[in-house]
C-alpha cells in the first residue's frame, strides 16, 4: 500500500514473469488485467470482536482484541454500507462475541457477500444455534434496513480451532442462493460456495478462458475444482460437452442451477468428487482452478500422461504453478496473463494456455 498502482502491476508482472521462466521458456504474456485500486473486494470474512453492546466487525490484534474494519478501502461500498446495520443488528441480538482466551461466547465470525446487482448474503457463524430464534426474528427487521438482503444462514462452529467455518449450514430465508451475473451467465453462490473475491477481474479472467476455449473449440472439456461452475459454464462454447468436478456439494448444486439457464443444458454434467484425482477422460480441454497448494505431483502426472491437447491452469500461487509445471514437460505453456485479483497485496491471480507438444 502506498506504491503508485500502476507500479504495484508492473511489479506483480516482472516478478511473475522472473518465477515462471525457468519452465515456461518462450511463454506469451498478454497485458495484466488491472482492477480497481479500492473498493474491489465482495466478500468480507470478519472476526467479530468487543462485546454485543459495542461489537468490532474486522480482525484480532495479537491480544486477541477487536480491531474494527467496517469502514475497510477494499471493500464494495455495498458491503461497507451494510456494516453498521449489522453490528446493531449483533447488539439487539445480543449475540455476545466469541472471545479465544476464554473459549466463551457465541458470535466467531460475519461472512458478508455482495453480488454485482446489489444483493446481499449474510452468515453468522455460532458456536451453538441457541441464538438462531432470535435472528429469524430479527429478520423482517434486517430485511427493512438492508434492502438488497436476500440470503440469510447460521453456520454452527463448535470447535475451538482456526478454521473460518463449520461443517453445518442452516439457512433462515427461502432464496437459498445468491445470483451473481457475471458477463453472459448468472453463477448461483451457496452459502458454501467458493467465488473468486474480485468480481470485475473473476469476470475479466472468464472472459480470457472463454476466448482461449473459442479458438481452441474442444468438442469435449472437463473443469477440475470448479467451484459454482464460472470456468466450465463461460468455456462450453459451441456443442461442446462440459464436465465440472468439485468436492462442495454447495458449489455443484449452484453451478446444476446456472446450467439450466443456458443454451442446451444438458450438455453439462457437474459431479461431486474430488478433483485432486483425474477421472477417466477423454476431454479435448481441461480447465484447473486449485487453491493455493497447486494441482499437486498425483494430478500432475495424470495430466501430463493424459490425453488433452489442451489445459487452462488458473493460479493464486506461482510458486506452486511453476512447480506443477515442471512436472507437465509434454504441456507447453503457450500464453499467459495476470489477472490483479488482490490489489494492495502482493497476491496475483495467474492464467496460463498450455498444449501438447
Amino acid at each position: 500500500m502506498g506504491v503508485p498502482y500502476a507500479d504495484q502491476l508492473a511489479g506483480k508482472q516482472s516478478s511473475v514473469r522472473d518465477a515462471l521462466a525457468p519452465v515456461a521458456a518462450g511463454l506469451q504474456w498478454a497485458d495484466p488485467f488491472a482492477s480497481a485500486e479500492s473498493g474491489y473486494r465482495n466478500k468480507a470474512k470478519w472476526v467479530v470482536g468487543g462485546d454485543a453492546h459495542r461489537p468490532t466487525i474486522g480482525i484480532l490484534d495479537e491480544h486477541r482484541d477487536g480491531i474494527d474494519l467496517r469502514r475497510c478501502g477494499i471493500c464494495d461500498p455495498g458491503l461497507t454500507a451494510a456494516f453498521p446495520v449489522l453490528a446493531d443488528a449483533i447488539s439487539e441480538l445480543g449475540l455476545e462475541p466469541y472471545r479465544v482466551a476464554d473459549r466463551a461466547g457465541e458470535l466467531k465470525y460475519l461472512i458478508v457477500t455482495i453480488s454485482p446487482v446489489g444483493e446481499l448474503m449474510v452468515r453468522f457463524v455460532l458456536r451453538t444455534p441457541q441464538h438462531i430464534p432470535a435472528i429469524r426474528r430479527q429478520l423482517p427487521a434486517l430485511h427493512r434496513a438492508l434492502p438488497g438482503l436476500t440470503v440469510v444462514s447460521v453456520n454452527l462452529h463448535p470447535d475451538h480451532k482456526a478454521v473460518l467455518e463449520g461443517d453445518q449450514e442452516i439457512l433462515l430465508t427461502d432464496q437459498a442462493t445468491l445470483n451473481m451475473p457475471i458477463n453472459d451467465v448468472t453463477l448461483h453462490l451457496r452459502p458454501l460456495s467458493f467465488f473468486q473475491t474480485n468480481t470485475t477481474v473473476a469476470a475479466g479472467l472468464y472472459r480470457q478462458a472463454a476466448a482461449w476455449a473459442a479458438e481452441l473449440l474442444p468438442a469435449t472439456v472437463l473443469d477440475l475444482y470448479c467451484g459454482a461452475g464460472g470456468f466450465a459454464l463461460h468455456c462450453g462454447v459451441g456443442s461442446a460437452r462440459v464436465r465440472g468436478i468439485e468436492v462442495s456439494v454447495d458449489a455443484i448444486a449452484g453451478a446444476r442451477t446456472s446450467a439450466l439457464a443456458l443454451p442446451s443444458p444438458d450438455r453439462f454434467d457437474f459431479q461431486v468428487a474430488d478433483a485432486d484425482v483425474l477421472p477417466a477422460t477423454d476431454a479435448e480441454l481441461v480447465i484447473v482452478n486449485p487453491p493455493r497448494r497447486g494441482i499437486g505431483a498425483p494430478l500432475a502426472a495424470a495430466l501430463e500422461g493424459g490425453s488433452a491437447r489442451q489445459v487452462i491452469y488458473s493460479s493464486c500461487n506461482v510458486r506452486t504453478l511453476a512447480s506443477d509445471l515442471a512436472a507437465m514437460p509434454s504441456l507447453r505453456p503457450r500464453r499467459a496473463r495476470l489477472f490483479d485479483m488482490f490489489p494492495q497485496t502482493r497476491h496475483v491471480e495467474v492464467a496460463v494456455l498450455l498444449e501438447r507438444r
